[in-house]
């Protein structure tokens, strides 16, 4: 069966938003008294959200004392420093400039909340088919559940969509819905982790190795 669309993971997979969660958990740290902590640590928790960050940067956990005071303050930076040094990743411009050609949907799934993914969204002129973010579901990935909406939204059946996603819960949303899934390696991935180890369709390095894969399902 030849695919209608392709979904994407927001962060680590189609947009490198690790910059700008960097200048704000340090700009947090620095209201803190504490210095700057290194950039890769950063990208290898971004994708495991602002309590991750939070542990990450102050070694709490959630439910000790302290700790939601820094996270909601976290996410109030982060709100005023949205798509500031945010950037699609390197050949992802041109996989969506292929999709286009093709004549195929687009959108994003994400588990980051509305209210920062659609400014994102908007201040980098993408302009994807539909946008899945947790405030539309009942249960967030790895459920399946925002694979079957996109596939309702775009008209397909979800064996007609190819999940991209830098994350394990991405890559088993898209398996538990029947989608064709791609692992990228150039994601926020966990320095314990492979991408390898997911259980993909297909595992890649860079954006411009998906074109070739698809085209296999045109």
């Amino acid at each position: 069966m030849a695919i209608k669309a392709v979904l994407f993971d927001l962060d680590g997979t189609l947009l490198d938003t690790a910059p700008d969660f960097e200048v704000v958990l340090n700009r947090l740290r620095n209201e803190q008294g504490l210095g700057p902590i290194a950039a890769q640590r950063v990208r290898e928790t971004v994708s495991n959200g602002a309590r991750a960050l939070v542990t990450l940067g102050f070694g709490l956990d959630e439910g000790d004392d302290g700790f939601e005071p820094l996270r909601q303050r976290l996410l109030e930076l982060y709100s005023n420093h949205l798509a500031v040094e945010t950037r699609p990743f390197p050949g992802i411009e041109k996989l969506l400039a292929f999709i286009s050609e093709h004549k195929l949907a687009w959108g994003i799934a994400t588990n980051k909340p509305e209210t920062y993914t659609t400014p994102i969204v908007e201040q980098l002129q993408l302009n994807p088919d539909c946008v899945i973010c947790p405030d539309h579901v009942t249960q967030r990935k790895p459920h399946p559940e925002s694979m079957h909406l996109a596939a309702k939204l775009i008209d397909c059946s979800t064996d007609e969509i190819v999940y991209v996603g830098d994350h394990l819960r991405d890559i088993e949303c898209g398996k538990r819905a029947d989608c064709i899934t791609i692992a990228v390696r150039y994601g926020y991935i966990d320095a314990d982790d492979s991408a390898d180890s997911w259980g993909a369709t297909h595992t890649v390095d860079h954006a411009s190795e998906i074109p070739e894969l698809l085209l296999q399902y045109l």
